[in-house]
């Protein structure tokens, strides 16, 4: 078992993999070993630093049975590390990364098992403090696969070893925030955007999804070019509100997120900062749908320019991995007036403020229909949602109850067919 000297020695020597320390938790256990290795620190000092780290570790989390909190929240720092191994291992297997760049990582991955083994059990010793470790089930969404090498690599004795598994891992799921999460929100804070995941993603898959074959069909063939690396089109689903528009996109990242199909969701509002949006997802592996939902312009409103540039081009190119996917209730984006149409006594050439509206929706080279289902088709989504949730229902009452509740309820759609079993699902557990 490494002491604090060594274990210091191993943190100093980190090059590659030295952010997996740089957060709060990283911050409390190197100044714990530095402050017991060069003992600028008392006892009560040492002990109260090591409480803020076992708190840390435990917020919020828990952890598998039998395994130190430190050796596995170190183990997830180094899954999602981003640094010059993890992004090359992103793109290419083992055997194609630079073998300098191979033997450097294993140092140090080497390095890292003997952090993870000198973890809270090893520094209460050291400190003489009783520990009560929590036990349980792990907490929280990742995607497949993720735990279990996340335990594999946290109790093993040789972290080099896994070295190349660990590459692909990189190779499979992505690093940094792309590894860890499917679904992000662009979002505007002090004057800055940024990429802000979604931690509880809508868990909407395509089999809650009744009726529209052929809509989601043209859908799916298209995300499938876009992961194939083959040239897709950005895509319109417009139509009737309720209809399963927005939800069929979000389905898509369920679907195919293990394919490395990425999903972010860009407000109206925010159409100017898509320059930060391609620089931030040029360069990655992964593949991208930019979904701006319920999109639609007032006259006055000029943000469809930004569209415009964004599924246009300017100098700078769209890149290949990004796809936009809009929804909308209305057909032509921008409202028109009867103002806008050439006129005697108007603008010198009135028909290219009319032309330029138009033309937004030509933008898209994929234009999907939406429209509200009949009688029939509502009740027939009814009973497949029902069905799925095995609800005992005799078929004629449920379908006396769905049109009831349709009648006061919005209408015919896919919306209300689904507020209605989950109303009805309240009532039969």
């Amino acid at each position: 078992m490494p002491g604090p000297d060594t274990v210091l020695d191993r943190i100093a020597g980190l090059i590659l993999y030295r952010g997996v320390l740089a957060d709060e938790a990283g911050r409390f256990y190197v100044d714990l070993v530095q402050g017991a290795v060069f003992k600028p620190l008392d006892r009560l000092t040492l002990t109260d630093l090591f409480s803020r780290l076992v708190r840390q570790l435990l917020t919020g989390r828990q952890f598998p049975s039998g395994v130190d909190p430190w050796a596995f929240h170190l183990a997830d720092r180094v899954l999602y590390d981003e640094n010059p191994f993890s992004l090359r291992a992103g793109w290419v297997s083992w055997a194609e990364v630079a073998p300098a760049l191979r033997r450097q990582a294993e140092a140090e991955l080497s390095a890292l098992g003997e952090l993870a083994r000198f973890g809270l059990g090893e520094l209460a010793r050291m400190l003489g403090v009783g520990l009560a470790l929590v036990d349980g089930p792990e907490a929280g969404a990742r995607p497949p696969g993720t735990a279990d090498f996340r335990l594999r690599l946290a109790t093993a004795d040789n972290w080099a070893a896994l070295a190349p598994e660990l590459a692909g891992h990189y190779l499979r799921n992505g690093v940094g925030l792309f590894g860890r999460y499917r679904a992000f929100r662009w979002q505007r804070r002090g004057g800055a955007g940024r990429l802000v995941p979604v931690e509880y993603p809508d868990p909407v898959r395509f089999s809650d999804l009744v009726g529209y074959d052929e809509q989601k069909a043209a859908v799916v063939a298209n995300t499938e070019r876009l992961l194939a690396g083959l040239p897709a089109l950005n895509v319109l689903l417009y139509g009737d509100r309720g209809t399963g528009k927005s939800s069929l996109v979000k389905a898509l990242v369920n679907e195919f997120g293990d394919r490395g199909l990425r999903l972010i969701e860009l407000g109206r509002s925010d159409l100017r900062d898509y320059p930060e949006i391609l620089a931030a997802v040029r360069n990655r592996p992964q593949k991208f749908i930019l979904m701006i939902d319920d999109l639609s312009f007032e006259e006055a409103e000029t943000e469809y320019k930004s569209l415009k540039s964004l599924l246009e081009g300017t100098l700078e190119a769209r890149p290949r991995n990004l796809v936009v996917y809009a929804t909308s209730n209305r057909r032509h984006l921008v409202r028109e007036f009867f103002g806008d149409r050439p006129a005697p006594g108007d603008e010198v050439h009135p028909a290219d403020t009319q032309q330029e509206k138009l033309s937004l929706v030509d933008r898209f080279g994929l234009r999907v229909r939406f429209l509200a289902p009949d009688r029939d088709g509502y009740l027939k989504i009814v009973r497949s949602l029902a069905a799925g949730r095995q609800l005992a229902l005799d078929g004629r009452d449920l379908d006396a109850e769905a049109l009831r509740w349709a009648l006061s309820n919005g209408g015919w759609s896919g919306r209300t067919a689904r507020q209605f079993v989950d109303s009805i699902t309240v009532q039969n557990p």
